[in-house]
């Protein structure tokens, strides 16, 4: 690496890193403050408010990647263009694409982070979740969930009440492979659950088996026994697993199961591909901002930050259109995802194509 490229890298990493570190902190501070009191009101412990936030850091950090991208992409080349390093650089025989290579190769490398980080943000949520799950116990009745049990089964309920230990309507699907383990459905009126067995008893139903395409085997019962499902009635309470507490692969499983029960999972096959799309989004920014803070001479820091705040608002705001073009059909879930990922890359080769080299 030149000198000028090792200046560039170490400009664009430090601001990075300052805003990386330093947004998550203010939204948790943030979101303490507006929670202390329902913290005291239920008497959550501090240990479990600070397991909590150290746990939810990671996603913090996983969201603002792109803001960070941007502000340093911006503040790096405003501050050079300013000082007429530039200009200098130039007039030393450099283009203005070979200066900013070293700024666009970070934000790919951030980019790939990011996606790497989506996989381990989902765990961390989990965990930062059940810290505060204390708070979510006051009902003991839920209505029409899937949960997804274990060997690839999946539970549609209608109603569980907890306290009486009963279900009410519930359907059972595993996908099997053939003869020897197929796949099968289990429809029920209602089930129990047996303490003494440690697992539930479903009455009135039906069991259809379907060992290969066009076969089907059904069968009736009064009472059947399903060792496999063991859940206790007080785990069935949890609430589903929201789409940032599942990684690319599980949220595809749960829409599966979704589609197969006949529902619509239309809002999470886009919020799948954002898991994708969104890690990218930090280059695209980058190149993106390097061309637009080259355009400005004038203003100075604030003129920067307001640059790449009116930036992420409209980039946040294209975002949301388009998930809700996505969920309600008028968008395709991956043209929905990337969608404004595709406006800013256009209008940045577009700004990089005009800038004066």
């Amino acid at each position: 690496m030149k000198i000028l490229d090792r200046y560039l890298a170490r400009q664009f990493l430090r601001i990075f890193l300052i805003c990386v570190l330093g947004v998550p902190f203010v939204f948790i501070v943030i979101d303490l403050t507006d929670r202390l009191d329902t913290y005291l009101a239920e008497s959550v412990g501090r240990v479990n408010v600070l397991e909590h936030y150290i746990f939810d850091f990671p996603y913090q950090v996983l969201l603002a990647f792109p803001i960070a991208a941007l502000l340093a992409a911006v503040f790096t080349i405003s501050r050079m263009t300013r000082h007429f390093e530039i200009t200098a650089a130039k007039a030393g025989g450099m283009s203005f694409y070979r200066l900013a290579a070293p700024v666009l190769l970070l934000g790919m490398v951030i980019s790939l982070a990011a996606l790497a980080l989506t996989e381990v943000v989902p765990k961390s949520n989990r965990i930062s979740k059940a810290a505060l799950e204390e708070l979510d116990r006051s009902q003991d009745t839920r209505l029409s969930f899937v949960f997804r049990g274990e060997e690839g089964r999946y539970y549609q309920i209608k109603r569980l009440d907890a306290a009486r230990r009963t279900i009410a309507n519930i359907r059972i699907d595993r996908e099997g492979t053939g003869y020897g383990y197929p796949t099968y459905t289990v429809t029920a009126a209602t089930a129990r659950w047996d303490t003494a067995a440690g697992l539930w008893v479903l009455e009135e139903g039906r069991i259809r088996y379907f060992p290969e395409r066009d076969v089907t085997l059904t069968f009736r019962y009064g009472e059947l026994w399903q060792a496999a499902f063991s859940e206790r009635p007080e785990a069935l309470l949890a609430q589903p697993k929201a789409p940032e507490e599942m990684g690319y692969l599980e949220l595809g499983r749960y829409i599966d199961a979704i589609e197969r029960s006949g529902g619509l999972a239309r809002k999470l096959k886009v919020e799948r591909m954002l898991k994708i799309s969104f890690p990218f989004t930090c280059f695209i920014i980058v190149l993106f901002g390097a061309p637009l803070a080259n355009s400005t001479r004038k203003g100075g820091a604030a003129l920067s930050i307001g640059l790449a705040l009116a930036t992420t608002i409209f980039f946040l705001t294209l975002i949301r259109i388009a998930q809700a073009m996505g969920a309600s059909g008028v968008l395709a879930p991956e043209a929905a995802a990337w969608l404004p990922n595709g406006i800013f890359l256009l209008a940045g080769l577009a700004m990089m194509w005009r800038v004066r080299t």
